[in-house]
């Protein structure tokens, strides 16, 4: 039986790569095989098998056995996703009580001293980098938030400020509370008035005429740059970050304040 682009195609999204996705049908349509076997049905090589299989046993999707030559078993597929939902949870659990502990111990002072000490080796303007996906870029985003001192400048598009509102209104809010000003120049269309009251409430917002773009401004020192527009797909966004004082303050701060007093 030739499995569907569908079935491989939802495999890959809930985390599979290719040549699990390959062996795993492939011993779906067995039911119980040997790593050879699934190597030559599935096409993958079979120095690559062994870890591929081993991989898909330790997520919980099939079941190996204590045999020579080794075999795997297929699992119901129904129970074998609910292996893997519950093996999923069990490792994140335990990665984030991990990430908890590391946030309490010597070791992140370590660290911290590192990273402190190499960025007073380096320029600022060299501190710089890409950050890809609509998801890293709400992280960065976050993080550079979070660790405004000062002030906070944002250029925005509609949906963009309707994205702001739903990952970053709480750190907004925070910042604010904490003193910081808050600037938010954004495109203005009927959909995103909601988040353009709400965010009236942590920021002094004005409305721009016509799209500028996406860009944050974090105390003139920091700033990031959307380089591609709201139609892209979320996976292919793209921003340029950088810690360059220059560019953030006189090239960047000078773009927003000509919008902000061009702006109702």
């Amino acid at each position: 039986m030739v499995v569907s682009q569908k079935v491989l195609d939802a495999l890959r999204d809930i985390g599979l790569n290719l040549y699990e996705r390959k062996l795993f049908a492939a011993l779906l349509a067995r039911g119980t095989s040997t790593a050879g076997e699934l190597a030559e049905i599935a096409n993958v090589p079979r120095s690559r098998s062994y870890d591929v299989l081993e991989s898909l046993a330790a997520k919980g999707f099939l079941v190996a056995q204590n045999a020579k030559p080794l075999r795997y078993v297929a699992i119901d597929p129904k129970e074998a996703l609910e292996r893997a939902n519950q093996k999923l949870k069990e490792d994140m659990e335990l990665t984030m009580k991990k990430i908890d502990q590391l946030k309490n111990s010597d070791v992140l002072k370590e660290m911290s001293e590192l990273y402190n000490h190499g960025v007073k080796l380096v320029e600022p303007s060299e501190i710089t980098g890409s950050v890809r996906g609509r998801h890293s870029v709400f992280q960065h985003v976050g993080t550079m938030i979070k660790g405004a001192k000062n002030n906070i400048q944002i250029i925005t598009t509609a949906q963009g400020l309707k994205d702001l509102h739903i990952n970053h209104y709480d750190s907004l809010k925070t910042a604010k509370d904490n003193g910081i000003a808050i600037k938010i120049a954004a495109h203005h269309k009927g959909d995103a008035s909601d988040a353009f009251k709400a965010l009236g409430q942590v920021a002094e917002i004005r409305k721009l005429p016509n799209p500028a773009g996406r860009v944050f401004i974090i105390d003139n020192k920091q700033s990031l740059v959307a380089l591609t527009d709201d139609a892209e797909h979320q996976s292919q966004d793209l921003a340029f970050w950088t810690k360059s004082e220059h560019a953030s303050s006189n090239v960047l701060g000078n773009y927003f304040n000509f919008l902000w007093n061009s702006t109702e």
